[in-house]
């Protein structure tokens, strides 16, 4: 009989594919786009081949359905995003959009962001990471689901280039107070607005679609910004 022990165990992901219906656009943009914009989740990421040249790089995990990668590549076009996602809708209308916009600056990819972080960027390689307004899995049974936990802060850090900076975003108060309390172990970052301080909304971070719908029921949005040491 084997040892329950010796079997791996399953990491708890922090998502959950609810696929939606794609639309004919979307569809249309999945097949025809994907190999101008995407990249295969598996493959090592060198930027130089990828954006042909050597710029700052933005990641952004779970980015939903793209507006604001569209703003910031559209606003910054000396720099170059990375944009990960498992819902497909979203991700051909980013690719509907990088083609009406010509947005030449973007990349997409589709899968477990832990696993791409792990596989496909080299180390140091991140200018800033986008984590805006991730699921807060409110349910105290949940909470184990919460994307940001230590292991994963830690990994951010070794993709993250020294004086980069990890922007959090969240309108659940107990998430905030969470978020908080993982960063504050974390040594390899620093708090931008002090220890245990939210950040205002920085001039450049768009508002988001979940973030309007939080303002509308009265929540209260947290900018936490660090920077890697």
């Amino acid at each position: 009989m084997s040892d329950e022990s010796d079997r791996p165990r399953r990491r708890i992901r922090s998502f959950v594919r609810r696929e939606g219906r794609l639309t004919t656009g979307q569809q249309r943009a999945l097949q025809t786009l994907w190999p101008r914009f995407g990249i295969d989740t598996g493959d090592r990421i060198d930027a130089q081949a990828r954006y042909g040249r050597i710029a700052p790089l933005t990641l952004e995990i779970g980015f939903g359905n793209g507006d604001t990668l569209l703003s910031l590549a559209g606003a910054s076009p000396e720099c170059d995003f990375l944009g990960i996602e498992v819902h497909r809708p979203g991700i051909g209308r980013l690719l509907h959009e990088l083609e009406q916009q010509q947005l030449h600056n973007v990349r997409v990819m589709c899968g477990d962001a832990v696993e791409i972080l792990h596989s496909c960027l080299p180390a140091g390689s991140l200018h800033r990471v986008l984590l805006l307004f991730p699921d807060p899995w409110h349910k105290q049974r949940h909470h184990k689901r919460r994307i940001v936990q230590p292991a994963f802060i830690e990994l951010l850090a070794t993709r993250l280039a020294a004086g980069g900076v990890l922007h959090l975003a969240t309108d659940w108060e107990d998430y905030a107070r969470h978020m908080h309390a993982v960063m504050q172990e974390q040594t390899a970052f620093r708090n931008c607005a002090g220890a245990g301080n939210d950040s205002e909304r920085p001039a450049w971070r768009p508002l988001t679609r979940f973030e309007r719908r939080g303002q509308r029921l009265g929540h209260v949005v947290h900018d936490l910004l660090f920077e890697r040491i």
